[in-house]
C-alpha cells in the first residue's frame, strides 16, 4: 500500500490557511478563469473567542463571493444583523453582544461592498441578507455558528461555524435575562437558534422569519431596559405586544420587568399572570426559583426573593383556572453529588408544590412533583453564580390527568 509523502499530509488549519492563501492570490493576480476557491464551513480549530468571531465572519462571506458573485455587482449588498443568541437558554449574554459589535466590524472593515444597516424593521424589508448568529457549548468549547438568510426567498445562503476557548467566552447574561424570572425561550427563539445550523440552499425556520419584525421593536425594548431606561423600554414591548407576530414570551416578561422597575405593582402581576398563562398554553415554564445551598428554604436576600410570593400566586390562579394537570420539576446545578442533587431537587420540587397548594387547594389534586438533579442543565458550568442560575430552576409543564392519577 502506498503512503502519502510527509510533504502532502496537512493538517486542518494548514488546508485552511492554504485555502485564505489561494483565494487572495487569485484575486490578486486578475486571472480570467480561476479555479473555484473551496468552501470551508466549519472550523473545529479551538482558538481564542476574537479570533473565532474573524474566522467565522470570513468564512461567511467567502462562500457568499464564490457562490452567488455577488461582489461581481457595482452596488453594495445590504445586510442587518439580528442579534445574536445563546443557543441553550436563548438568552443575549457579554459573549453574544460582543459577537454582534464584533461582526458588524469586521464586515466594515474587510467587505467593501457590503454596507452593515441597522436591525429595524424597514431596514429588514429593504436589506439583501439577514445575518443570525448564537453560540452553543460544544464539549470543552463555544461553537460560533451564523447563517446569512437571503431576505427575498427565505433561504439560507451561506453557514459557518467556529470554535473559541471557554476561557476567553464570557455568557454572563445581560441585564433582562439576567432579571427574568422565567427562561426566556419559546417557539420564535428555537426558530432563530436553528436558523444559525443549517446549510446553504435550506429555508430558515418558518416561524423566525414571521415573527422579524416584531423582533426589531423587541430588540429595542431590550437595549432600552438595558440601559435602565424602563419607562421607554415598557411602551416598546406594549407597541410589539399590538402586532400580529408580537405575541411572544420575550415580550410579556418585557412588560413585567418594565413595570417592575417601575415600581407599578399591580400592573407587574397582571403582566407576570399572563406570562404564566403563555407558558401553559404552550407547555412550558421554566422559573428560577433561588434556594439557600443545599436547602429548600429561599434564598435569603429579600431583594432577589421579595416577588416569589406572587408568583406563587399567580402560578396557582393560572393552574386552577385553566384546571389542568401540572408536573412540578425540580432542578439544580452539576455542583455537588448526583445523588445529592435528585433528592434536592425533588424535595425543593414538593416545597414549591406546598406553597401553591396554601394559594390554591385544587393544585395539591391537579400536581405531582419530580427531581431531576442536575440531569437537565441549560447551562452547566456549574458555577452556582448568575451565569448556571437558569440550571437552579422549577418548571411547570401541563401533562395529561389520566397519567397523573396513574402515577398516584
Amino acid at each position: 500500500m502506498n503512503r502519502r509523502p510527509p510533504s502532502l499530509r496537512f493538517t486542518q488549519r494548514s488546508l485552511l490557511s492554504i485555502g485564505v492563501a489561494l483565494a487572495l492570490t487569485l484575486g490578486a493576480t486578475g486571472c480570467s478563469t480561476p479555479p473555484p476557491a473551496p468552501v470551508v464551513r466549519a472550523s473545529t480549530l479551538v482558538q481564542p473567542f476574537d479570533q473565532a468571531i474573524v474566522l467565522a465572519t470570513d468564512t461567511l462571506m467567502q462562500q457568499i463571493k464564490t457562490e452567488s458573485g455577488m461582489f461581481a455587482k457595482p452596488e453594495k449588498s445590504t445586510v442587518v444583523i439580528d442579534p445574536t443568541l445563546d443557543a441553550a437558554s436563548g438568552q443575549q449574554t457579554a459573549a453574544t453582544q460582543q459577537l454582534d459589535q464584533a461582526i458588524a466590524e469586521r464586515l466594515k472593515q474587510k467587505a467593501e461592498r457590503i454596507q452593515v444597516l441597522p436591525f429595524e424593521a424597514a431596514n429588514v424589508g429593504k436589506a439583501r441578507w439577514l445575518l443570525a448568529g448564537s453560540i452553543a457549548r460544544s464539549q470543552n468549547a463555544f461553537r460560533i455558528d451564523l447563517a446569512l438568510v437571503d431576505v427575498a426567498n427565505g433561504t439560507v445562503a451561506a453557514q459557518s461555524s467556529a470554535m473559541a476557548a471557554p476561557a476567553s467566552v464570557d455568557m454572563s447574561p445581560l441585564a433582562y435575562y439576567r432579571d427574568s424570572p422565567v427562561v426566556v425561550k419559546d417557539e420564535v427563539v428555537e426558530g432563530y437558534t436553528r436558523t444559525t445550523t443549517l446549510q446553504p440552499g435550506q429555508k430558515a425556520d418558518a416561524v423566525y422569519l414571521k415573527h422579524v419584525a416584531a423582533a426589531t421593536i423587541i430588540n429595542d425594548a431590550t437595549v432600552n431596559y438595558n440601559a435602565a431606561r424602563y419607562r421607554e423600554a415598557l411602551e416598546q414591548y406594549r407597541s410589539a405586544l399590538a402586532l400580529p407576530s408580537g405575541d411572544q414570551l420575550r415580550v410579556l416578561n418585557g412588560i413585567y420587568l418594565s413595570n417592575v422597575k417601575l415600581g407599578q405593582n399591580a400592573e407587574a402581576e397582571e403582566a407576570f399572570g399572563r406570562v404564566v398563562d403563555y407558558g401553559i398554553a404552550h407547555n412550558r415554564l421554566g422559573v428560577k426559583f433561588l434556594f439557600n445551598p443545599g436547602s429548600t428554604e429561599f434564598w435569603s436576600d429579600p431583594r432577589v426573593t421579595s416577588a416569589y410570593t406572587m408568583w406563587l400566586r399567580q402560578i396557582a390562579r393560572q393552574v386552577s383556572s385553566a384546571k389542568v394537570c401540572l408536573d412540578i420539576v425540580g432542578h439544580t446545578s452539576k455542583t455537588g453529588p448526583e445523588e445529592v442533587n435528585d433528592t434536592l431537587s425533588l424535595k425543593r420540587a414538593m416545597y414549591i408544590k406546598k406553597r401553591l397548594s396554601s394559594e390554591s387547594a385544587t393544585v395539591a389534586r391537579l400536581a405531582r412533583t419530580e427531581g431531576m438533579g442536575s440531569r437537565q442543565n441549560i447551562v452547566g458550568s456549574g458555577s452556582d453564580y448568575v451565569v448556571d442560575a437558569l440550571d437552579r430552576r422549577v418548571e411547570f409543564g401541563i401533562m395529561d390527568c389520566n397519567r397523573l392519577s396513574a402515577s398516584k
